[in-house]
């Protein structure tokens, strides 16, 4: 249940993130964004986060790497 304009911004920010909300909610979350500070920064904290983990999340592993967690693994068994 919402209670209030930050509540509801919390509830459609991961849809706005995500490109997801119809076009009313996507000018409620806007609307919402540009005259709250506190929501706004969470807002960038939410999207820095979701860059970070897509940005890891696609690095590969040194060369190598795989194989020596294998053999250490194999070590302490």
């Amino acid at each position: 249940m919402s209670h209030g304009p930050c509540d509801a911004c919390e509830e459609l920010l991961q849809g706005y993130l995500d490109r997801a909300l119809t076009d009313a909610e996507v000018t409620q979350a806007e609307s919402h964004l540009d005259g709250c500070e506190y929501c706004r920064r969470r807002y960038r904290f939410e999207a820095s986060l979701r860059q970070y983990v897509q940005t890891t999340a696609v690095e590969r592993m040194p060369a190598g790497l795989m194989e020596r967690l294998t053999e250490l693994r194999s070590a302490d068994a």
